[in-house]
């Protein structure tokens, strides 16, 4: 039997962690919940079809990374990230962002184990909570060396409807990484906000599935390309200044550049 010393002790760390998950829960709800409502949906869906469609565990997060703090020009800057790792992927990376009372961001990554010959699933949202989504974009990124999709996807890709955007948008000059189905647009309205959102559920199952079924490779030569097609990606990405600029004014250069290169595009090695 427990004395009552031990007995209280265990009580009182059992009270502790359920104070501590409960409060977790709250945290990543209240700012999910907080934000533009297609960010809500989005973060929503990307985490459903993710736990339909494959054998999530959980991924280690720097103690310091998961849950970040900071201000940017006078408001407060809130950054959550949440991680789960697969057989086929080493990293499915969502991160929830909020400044203030006026923006809200979205950046999703699914970086495959480098013995996968699989694309990488990005999608971003950036916008005002109670106004437009001023940027919305998701691909399916080829990392062979023809920057070309596997013809699975570019059938099942090419087999979709096609969806008119009214507004757009340009891809900035580094951006050779993705492939001729990215879709970067400004949703304009409730109806264009929804064809974003199903669009990204399409590409998600494509890529969940696909996945799902996929044979992992056992020619060195091959693994190498997988390697060097995912280090071109997140290099690539990595000269994001409009990213980095942000995290600068906040955390400043160092701490940036650590998190950009281990939490938001680390490659495999």
């Amino acid at each position: 039997m427990l004395d009552s010393s031990m007995a209280n002790t265990i009580q009182n760390f059992t009270q502790k962690s359920i104070q501590n998950f409960t409060q977790q829960k709250s945290i990543k709800m209240s700012l999910r919940s907080q934000q533009h409502s297609l960010i809500h949906r989005l973060a929503d869906c990307i985490e459903e079809t993710w736990r339909q469609h494959l054998d999530l565990s959980p991924y280690t997060v720097p103690e310091d990374l998961g849950y970040i703090e900071g201000a940017l020009e006078g408001e407060k800057l809130v950054i959550e990230n949440h991680c789960y790792q697969t057989p086929q992927f080493r990293k499915l990376h969502l991160e929830l962002a909020q400044v203030g009372t006026g923006l809200d961001i979205l950046h999703c990554v699914m970086f495959p184990n480098s013995d996968y010959a699989l694309p990488i699933f990005g999608a971003d949202l950036v916008g005002g909570r109670g106004g437009a989504i001023s940027a919305a974009i998701a691909d399916l990124s080829p990392v062979n060396a023809d920057r070309s999709l596997p013809e699975s996807y570019y059938q099942a890709l090419s087999a979709l409807p096609q969806i008119q955007f009214s507004q757009p948008r340009a891809l900035p000059e580094w951006a050779d990484i993705f492939s001729e189905f990215c879709l970067f647009v400004r949703p304009a309205g409730a109806e264009e906000e929804d064809l974003f959102l199903q669009r990204v559920h399409d590409f998600l199952t494509l890529h969940c599935q696909n996945a799902s079924v996929a044979k992992p490779l056992t020619s060195q030569r091959e693994i190498a390309s997988a390697i060097a097609g995912q280090r071109y990606y997140c290099t690539k990405q990595q000269q994001n200044d409009k990213t980095r600029r942000v995290l600068e004014k906040s955390f400043g250069a160092e701490w940036t550049d650590r998190y950009m290169t281990t939490m938001l595009f680390d490659y495999a090695t």
